[in-house]
């Protein structure tokens, strides 16, 4: 069973940094792609970066330059670097692992919430 545990969100001001990190449980760490989700009050969840087994990355157009998803596959931890904080990325940040093993998550479907099967608490990013 996979379980994870964001943290490393906060209240930050325009311009700063922040980097989120995802403790992963389990065994099958080094197996599974992972995505980064946010959801603000009255939006819908969508997808921020997505990191494969492999390390293939992807983001969300718009927050691509800005924002770097990376693995540590010795810590079992996925890390979202944020950099340049705008209002507009205040929200619930999400980390979620992919249902299935070794599977590769394209450029039409990583950010696709139905793919990820465990999902954290979420932690919370403020930009004022």
């Amino acid at each position: 069973h996979v379980q994870l545990v964001e943290s490393g969100g906060g209240s930050v001001q325009a311009g700063d940094s922040l980097t989120l990190s995802c403790a992963v449980s389990g065994d099958t760490f080094s197996t599974l792609a992972f995505g980064w989700f946010r959801q603000s009050p009255g939006n819908e969840r969508d997808g921020v970066a997505s990191i494969g087994s492999d390390g293939m990355t992807r983001y969300l157009d718009s927050l691509k330059g800005r924002f770097t998803i990376s693995r540590d596959n010795s810590k079992n931890t996925v890390y979202l670097q944020m950099n340049s904080l705008r209002p507009e990325d205040s929200a619930m940040y999400y980390c979620a692992a992919d249902s299935l093993r070794y599977r590769s998550l394209g450029a039409v479907n990583w950010d696709f919430a139905g793919n990820y099967g465990y999902w954290g608490q979420g932690t919370q990013v403020t930009v004022s």
